[in-house]
């Protein structure tokens, strides 16, 4: 079941895309990065995909993408919307909040506020291209919530070997072969690039049932 509707923020209006679970046992609320929308290859897998699997999936559209904007509006804006996105939501499951590059960043500041069960974390920047001395890791460390990661192995704004070992308490992190930024693999890589999103998906599904759904089984509302 899909539906769509628009949403309002303090920074105009939203687009919210819901593909549901017949019998969900969680939800993911995810938004996009600086750079495209929710046509990405990776949310529109996990779209696909989950609500198969009786997660349902809500893709979120910033204000500055609706308007036809080509640069992305200032983080706290970013967190408005997905506070405004989340808000209109009346799930009686866990819920994930989580996004990817600039999308998972707004998701770990917001987590916690807005009563999480966890945090999805696409393509997580950990610094600017080139810039390894401009750690984002507080983000992550202040999530608050238990939190995954999935990293491909070429990406330049953080490197599966970048990131602290052992990861901060509550981390766990699933590793894209051959992957960028982006989640792409080229066409030499050992995996192709549907293996690629078939491991996510699968990482994914396996941390939300696994992690947040399972420990809380027997007190979370049907």
């Amino acid at each position: 079941m899909s539906d769509e509707r628009l949403i309002e923020t303090p920074h105009g209006s939203g687009r919210l895309v819901v593909r549901r679970a017949r019998r969900p046992i969680a939800a993911l609320l995810l938004s996009h990065g600086a750079g495209r929308g929710i046509d990405t290859a990776d949310l529109l897998a996990l779209a696909d995909a989950l609500p198969r699997e009786g997660l349902s999936v809500l893709l979120w559209e910033q204000p500055w993408v609706r308007a036809g904007r080509k640069v992305a509006s200032p983080p706290a804006t970013l967190d408005d919307g997905l506070r405004a996105a989340a808000a209109t939501l009346r799930v009686r499951t866990p819920l994930v909040v989580g996004g990817r590059s600039a999308g998972a960043r707004s998701a770990l500041r917001c987590a916690r506020g807005l009563g999480a069960a966890g945090c999805l974390a696409l393509s997580f920047p950990l610094h600017p291209p080139g810039r390894p001395e401009r750690s984002r890791l507080s983000e992550l460390e202040g999530a608050g919530v238990p939190t995954l990661v999935v990293q491909g192995e070429r990406d330049p704004m953080g490197r599966p070997e970048e990131f602290p070992d052992p990861l901060p308490a509550g981390v766990s992190m699933a590793v894209v072969p051959a992957a960028d930024h982006g989640l792409s693999v080229p066409r030499s890589a050992p995996v192709s690039q549907q293996d690629a999103l078939d491991l996510v998906v699968e990482s994914v599904l396996e941390w939300v049932v696994r992690d947040l759904v399972e420990p809380g089984a027997d007190a979370a509302p049907g």
